[in-house]
């Protein structure tokens, strides 16, 4: 997966997490929980659906690279490299 397609997949996941929320406004470098209502465990549900859907695994020291969308992105790019995207 590319960039913009993790990107898509990170707010797909979101919208299902949050969806009273509106994304179209979420900027890469504001932590999620600065511009959305999203609690710990709402941020955990989103390292447990990547880790469902495509079987990637975050370990808590690494949760600090997923608080923007631009550092979930780029900390994600290499760890889904090789997963195709959702149809």
């Amino acid at each position: 997966m590319n960039a913009e397609e993790i990107r898509q997949v990170l707010l797909d996941i979101l919208s299902r997490i949050v969806p009273d929320e509106d994304l179209s406004t979420l900027q890469d470098d504001v932590p999620f929980r600065e511009q959305i209502e999203l609690d710990s465990m709402d941020f955990l549900d989103i390292v447990m659906e990547l880790r469902k859907q495509y079987r990637i695994q975050i370990p808590e020291e690494d949760y600090a690279n997923m608080n923007t969308m631009g550092g979930a992105v780029n900390y994600l790019t290499p760890l889904m490299k090789g997963v195709s995207a959702p149809a």
